[in-house]
């Protein structure tokens, strides 16, 4: 399905973002016309250093555009002549805010500007992406494996996070069903997104569960588990969703089989690089009660997509993080 010479326009949204840049490597690698929004157009080097690290030499076929998710400006110009926006920019703060609207009116109101700039252009079809935050942190069964069918639950106590993330992702739903005027919706909600950096482009999730561990900053082991996908897998199923026809008005997990805690990424490291481990603290297990299963068959299913295992992924975080020390 997918067509390496093509004249396709494609935004992508957040380009200076981990997931954003490494959107942008695999659509030029595979012939596509990309223009990206960033906040300033100050940060366009730092997405061309990435992306020549990633062995893009020809940047002809790529457009910067400033605009920002909070206003207006520059929108309509973003998404004119696009047949695809793939809208991946989203803050994803190291620590909550005093405020929770902080982070919920920017998320929702950004995401449904997206979406209206869209629509008003011709776009085809929007990928949104949302979170497995907006999935699996309401239901705590015994044994419940999430998927695609649950929401997290917006009026429960939950982190600002959480909670910006699931208003967003059904705002965009409600939209599209009011408003939308044809145009097409497909969401992807990922968990922890690892794999290697690119042009020192990292994320909060990396900083956290990877150099936080490799660095001794992390001294004790969170009470829970996390989904681990590759980034490069994440930017191939936005592209996937983009372009298959039954990926229109469905959301999709995207995670690699299986889950972690923060100690068994320390003793992952451990094993397979002793080399990087000296500093690791002695985390200490989680019992297995608190592991949070997730599914990720509708993805593989109808998108054909075949992700790398946790493993991999973090292997190739904690590779290029410690190459460009």
């Amino acid at each position: 399905m997918e067509n390496r010479q093509t004249n396709k326009k494609v935004l992508v949204t957040g380009g200076t973002g981990f997931l954003g840049v490494h959107t942008i490597l695999q659509l030029l690698q595979r012939g596509y016309e990309v223009k990206t929004t960033i906040r300033s157009l100050a940060k366009k080097d730092s997405i061309i250093k990435a992306l020549e690290e990633g062995g893009i030499t020809d940047f002809s076929n790529l457009t910067f555009i400033e605009a920002d998710l909070t206003y207006d400006s520059n929108w309509s110009e973003a998404t004119k002549d696009c047949e695809y926006v793939l809208h991946v920019a989203s803050p994803f703060p190291a620590q909550d805010p005093k405020d929770e609207n902080e982070l919920i009116i920017p998320a929702r109101d950004g995401a449904l500007r997206v979406l209206k700039a869209s629509r008003d252009a011709g776009v085809k079809r929007v990928v949104l992406t949302s979170s497995f935050a907006a999935v699996g942190y309401s239901i705590d069964k015994k044994n419940h494996i999430f998927t695609e069918d649950d929401w997290t639950d917006v009026n429960a106590e939950l982190p600002a996070y959480i909670k910006s993330k699931t208003i967003a992702e059904k705002s965009a739903w409600e939209f599209i069903q009011s408003e939308g005027n044809g145009l097409e919706l497909s969401v992807i909600n990922p968990v922890g997104i690892f794999g290697p950096v690119i042009g020192g482009i990292t994320s909060a999730s990396l900083d956290i569960a990877v150099s936080g561990i490799l660095n001794g900053n992390l001294e004790t082991t969170p009470p829970f588990t996390m989904g681990v996908v590759d980034v490069r897998d994440v930017a191939d199923i936005h592209i996937k969703a983009m372009l298959h026809p039954d990926a229109a008005g469905e959301r999709f997990i995207a995670t690699s089989d299986g889950v972690m805690s923060f100690y068994d990424v320390a003793e992952l490291f451990r094993k397979e690089r002793p080399q990087y481990s000296s500093d690791i603290q002695n985390l200490e297990p989680i019992g297995k009660e608190l592991y949070k299963e997730m599914a990720n068959e509708k993805a593989k299913t109808i998108l054909k997509w075949n992700p790398r295992s946790h493993e991999d992924a973090l292997l190739a975080s904690a590779d290029s993080l410690m190459v460009n020390l």
